[in-house]
């Protein structure tokens, strides 16, 4: 996993709220068990039109929107099923870290796990940030995870909430297990430190 430390780049709104994580990558894109191929998946049914002729209404497919790096998304961005291929998919599109004024729990947790920085920003900042898109679909904004802040045009700068484990890892570039191998001295430490708690008894 590649470490995330400061995020600068194009927005793009999808405003809609209550995007599940079918609407984000079908389920027939479910069988694969890597990345390959699911950036042509995610938001099909609204990217593609029923002979997947690409449908020039939907915000991915204007030109103004090739090359943004960072989704604003409306609020419970990721309800449904628990699928780890949705983060992969925004991923294997481009994005760098998605913006919402709320996300579902475990598509929040799949996304982090998988180095994908999920923002989470009051409405005031959400608000502001589709009306500078409106306004101008190059807004660029920047997202410093140190900081855990977020930079608007005008200087103003929004925080966001994150656990310092998962900050941790995100900065590091590890995830849960090249964590615990990172530790691996500092455990053995421990254990050298402490008597064994648990003793067998001989059975006759």
């Amino acid at each position: 996993m590649q470490p995330v430390s400061t995020i600068t780049g194009r927005i793009v709104v999808l405003p809609a709220q209550d995007v599940d994580t079918d609407q984000i990558i079908p389920a027939r894109y479910l069988k694969v068990t890597d990345k390959s191929g699911l950036a042509e998946g995610l938001f099909y049914a609204w990217r593609y039109d029923a002979e997947g002729n690409p449908n020039p209404d939907f915000v991915l497919n204007r030109p103004e929107a090739q090359g943004a790096t960072i989704l604003v998304a409306g609020r419970n961005f990721g309800c449904g099923s628990s699928r780890e291929h949705a983060p992969w998919a925004l991923q294997g599109y481009g994005f760098k870290a998605i913006i919402s004024p709320y996300f579902a729990d475990i598509f929040r947790n799949n996304a982090l796990k998988n180095g994908l920085l999920t923002v989470q920003v009051d409405e005031a900042t959400y608000q502001q940030l589709v009306s500078l898109f409106d306004e101008d679909p190059t807004t660029e904004v920047t997202i410093d995870l140190a900081a855990q802040t977020v930079t608007l045009p005008d200087g103003r700068k929004a925080h966001f909430p994150i656990d310092p484990f998962t900050k941790h890892c995100l900065l590091h570039g590890v995830d849960q297990m090249g964590f615990l191998l990172n530790e691996e001295d500092a455990i053995a430490a421990y254990e050298a430190a402490h008597p064994a708690r648990v003793v067998t008894t001989a059975r006759s």
